[in-house]
């Protein structure tokens, strides 16, 4: 039998796998745009001061931020399935407590309740590395993009449960939007109950599993990679989560700021189904660049007016940008470590970029509040620099061995 036979023939899991996570991605990720309309929302509508109207936004990102390496390390132990099924169900908690902080009027339950969505937010992450657990090698940035396609549905789907759930406890807004969360994450979790990834096998006491940490960092493409996904995230998350907000004070209406948010999540996910394509077509780096080169285009239609044309075109190369850069540096770090060294390097991988997206998560409505809209694209612009720089290296560097 030919390697490429082989390959094939491992494939036919790896697929079946990808519509698994496909499914998982479309019903489960569709909670994210309702959380992240509705996290600046009921903030502003329970917070006692304006300027911490996002925090449960940042604080959801920051206990993703802390819980990815635990996150990694379980899955680790007990497999991909048994984690992303504890992933739906602290969801499931977070939306049911946050749907309580509303009827009880309690911004203290608001911020626990997006604390256990971080912690699912921590797994959902996982989702594009599972997708390349059981692919070959030429199917791995495949795999990935088609995962994150999933988002598409997640994108059309969120928004539209949240304009008809969102008063199903009328008279108290978004309450019910929350609720709808809750059946959410229990949809989700059964369509995960047939993802068939092995757990990985235990390593005996006193072996060293994999190369250091220090050794795998040091391959330019492990740490451009790593660099470029944590600016990707952070910059995407800085100016969509104070977009809803921005909309707002701008006189628009929060069906206006859903549609804004449901176009920008469109354009996150859309290109997945031919990103992997082009990753393989044009290289890593090419496509990096790209994508940093429409972050920037949307940091600049910002900065060109407030017309509510010009919010959903720079939400819109928002997503197209984070789509471009985040897939092609999750697909360029997995080239660079082994099986044994999945958990902790994607653990740290995770951990790092969830630390600047909470830097920048909480930095968004500090800067809206106080210098306004235009100063959150301002905050970009050194992110773009040290991450073209990175990517501009590494073109012009001969390539590491594999």
């Amino acid at each position: 039998m030919t390697v490429a036979t082989e390959a094939a023939n491992d494939d036919v899991r790896a697929r079946r796998n990808v519509a698994v996570l496909f499914f998982a991605q479309a019903v489960l990720g569709s909670q994210m745009p309702i959380n992240i309309v509705l996290g600046g929302l009921a903030g502003a509508q329970l917070s006692p001061d304006p300027a911490l109207a996002t925090l449960p936004i940042s604080l959801m990102v920051l206990v993703a931020m802390l819980s990815a390496a635990p996150a990694s390390l379980m899955m680790g132990r007990w497999g991909r399935r048994t984690g992303f099924l504890c992933g739906a169900l602290s969801g499931s908690l977070g939306g049911a407590v946050s749907a309580g902080s509303l009827l009880l009027g309690s911004f203290e339950l608001l911020l626990l309740g997006f604390a256990l969505t971080g912690v699912y937010q921590a797994f959902q992450n996982f989702y594009r590395f599972a997708a390349a657990d059981t692919a070959s090698e030429a199917f791995k940035p495949k795999a990935i993009s088609w995962v994150l396609a999933g988002g598409l549905v997640g994108a059309l789907l969120g928004p539209e449960v949240l304009v008809h759930t969102r008063d199903l406890f009328d008279p108290v807004p978004y309450a019910g939007a929350f609720a709808a969360v809750v059946v959410l994450n229990i949809i989700g979790a059964v369509g995960l109950l047939p993802l068939d990834i092995p757990v990985p096998p235990r390593r005996a006491k006193g072996v060293r599993q994999g190369r250091p940490m220090g050794e795998i960092l040091r391959q330019p493409r492990v740490f451009v990679a790593i660099i470029c996904g944590m600016v990707a995230f952070a910059l995407m998350n800085l100016v969509m989560t104070s977009t809803p907000l921005a909309m707002v004070v701008c006189g628009y209406t929060p069906d206006n700021a859903a549609d804004v948010v449901r176009w920008h999540a469109f354009a996150m996910f859309a290109p997945s189904f031919f990103t992997g394509s082009i990753i393989a077509r044009f290289g890593h780096a090419k496509v990096i660049g790209a994508g940093l080169v429409a972050l920037a285009g949307c940091g600049v239609v910002a900065l060109s007016g407030i017309a509510l044309t010009q919010f959903y075109v720079a939400l819109i190369l928002l997503g197209i940008g984070w789509n471009f850069a985040f897939i092609g540096a999750t697909s360029l770090l997995a080239t660079g470590h082994t099986p044994e060294e999945q958990a902790k390097v994607q653990g740290l991988n995770d951990f790092l970029v969830f630390g600047l997206v909470a830097t920048a998560s909480f930095s968004s409505g500090a800067l809206l509040s106080t210098y306004g809209w235009d100063s959150v694209q301002y905050a970009m612009a050194p992110a773009l620099i040290i991450a073209g720089s990175a990517i501009i290296w590494l073109s012009l560097r001969r390539p590491d061995p594999a």
